[in-house]
């Protein structure tokens, strides 16, 4: 036979039922825990306790979420109900869905929440092993993103305030075997594309003159080699009338001829008569630019020797 509070609130439920049929809508946990908790609110203990005591979680991905939000609400029924050892167990099994959870100053009275620290005090640290020894095993298994996300999780539940700094050793290897799962699960840095350094353009090919007579400056010319350069000689006469040194210019054409011969330095008169003779008949391995013969503009020194 049903419960006096069983069938209080099942007008309630009938009702509800009814109210999301007319909206092609099935109440499902969540709806009913939200009318659970409208009871609560309300101070109608049992009868929130009846709702929850007919519930039972989704069978999806949200039974984990439905099943603490369920044992929240009972516990909280049961400690106000003054059932104090139900309360417990029903405590145990929200820390135990999510460890991380406690209620607030709005949701529960100060008795409520001291009842929740003392149950997770006395779960944490079985609950942080267990976590551990699955985050390991996850490591082992080389699924490293997965244990990377569970240690982080422990090494949260062993900050806790509840945990009162027990499990220092097993938080060194939560956050040693972080660091190892992270490092492991970071792909590697893709290798440097290769720098393809195109190589410099070969320096412009000078372009000949065909009308210009290159010179020393020039320095991407060869100057020419000499292949025959006769000197006529001083006589006695001339030595001792003549200067130390003198410069005679010639210009060397494309055949290795001199076409052009001007002293600029004077030796003797007659000394540089001869000279200009004797320089038309000299004969050179022409200039070249690149590789080509050119025309080339030569100064020549003369020494006079007096001996």
């Amino acid at each position: 036979m049903a419960s006096p509070a069983r069938r209080l609130i099942a007008p309630f439920l009938v009702a509800a039922s009814f109210a999301q049929a007319a909206l092609g809508q099935v109440p499902g946990p969540r709806d009913l825990v939200g009318a659970a908790r409208e009871l609560y609110t309300s101070a109608r203990y049992d009868e929130a306790l009846a709702v929850l005591d007919d519930l039972r979680p989704a069978d999806n991905g949200s039974a984990v979420s439905d099943r603490k939000a369920i044992e929240q609400y009972r516990s909280l029924c049961l400690l106000a109900l003054g059932r104090g050892s139900e309360a417990e167990s029903a405590i145990a099994a929200v820390v135990t869905a999510d460890p991380a959870y406690q209620p607030n100053e709005v949701d529960a009275s100060p008795r409520v929440r001291a009842a929740f620290s003392d149950v997770r005090k006395r779960l944490l640290p079985e609950i942080a092993n267990a976590g551990y020894a699955s985050a390991k095993a996850m490591f082992d298994r080389k699924d490293h993103l997965g244990a990377a996300q569970q240690f982080r999780q422990v090494i949260s539940l062993l900050d806790d305030p509840d945990m009162g700094g027990k499990l220092t050793d097993l938080r060194m290897l939560a956050s040693g075997f972080l660091d190892l799962a992270v490092a492991a699960s970071t792909p590697p840095p893709a290798p440097p594309k290769p720098v393809v350094v195109a190589p410099p353009p070969p320096p412009p090919t000078p372009q000949r003159d065909p009308n210009r007579a290159y010179t020393m400056a020039d320095k991407e010319v060869d100057a020419p080699v000499m292949l025959r350069q006769d000197m006529p000689r001083l006589t006695p006469a001339m030595k001792t009338q003549a200067r130390d040194k003198g410069v005679v210019e010639i210009v060397i054409d494309e055949l290795g001829r001199v076409t052009n011969v001007m002293i600029r330095e004077s030796v003797h008169p007659m000394f540089d008569a001869d000279l200009m003779t004797h320089a038309r008949e000299w004969r050179y391995r022409p200039a070249t630019l690149a590789g080509k013969p050119v025309r080339y503009r030569k100064m020549i020194q003369i020494n006079v020797t007096r001996e």
